[in-house]
């Protein structure tokens, strides 16, 4: 699955945007998780970067370290030839039933979302305080690996 989220950035300096949709100024995390919500690929980038401009940068990193991925799953954010093209993994994209009115959970969709939820419970990634994406980087996957061992330690 991929997603992205938005989120503002403190005075500390370092490359931010703004996202008009969200209307935030500060980054973007640009995510790939697995169907079970585990984080494979988590990218920061400043906030203007669409979605599908920063879906390539994923997908490409994606293909060193998981070659076997062959499908993701994504919002109708992540339609164009950009990240059609960036590899050779098939992007799915997750649509609404014309019919749905209000809120509703999609299929597939809610694991990034709950991945989102589950790494903003940590106080240093609420808000992006970091001055480098590379620092902002290690943080995220930090938080990763701590629901990782988490689920370790609730499983023995």
């Amino acid at each position: 699955m991929l997603d992205s989220q938005s989120v503002k950035t403190t005075e500390s300096g370092g490359p931010r945007g703004y996202d008009a949709g969200k209307k935030v100024k500060g980054r973007k995390r640009q995510v790939m998780v697995d169907t079970d919500g585990r984080g494979l690929i988590l990218e920061p980038q400043p906030a203007d970067v669409q979605d599908r401009d920063g879906a390539c940068v994923v997908l490409r990193l994606s293909r060193r370290a998981f070659p076997f991925i062959a499908t993701a799953f994504a919002d109708s954010g992540y339609t164009g030839e950009a990240p059609a093209q960036a590899t050779s993994i098939r992007i799915e994209i997750v649509r609404k039933p014309p019919d749905q009115v209000g809120f509703a959970v999609h299929p597939r969709r809610w694991v990034v979302e709950r991945f989102f939820a589950w790494i903003s419970r940590n106080r240093r990634l609420w808000k992006d305080p970091e001055a480098t994406l590379t620092s902002a980087r290690a943080f995220l996957y930090a938080a990763s690996v701590m629901l990782l061992v988490r689920r370790m330690g609730r499983c023995s």
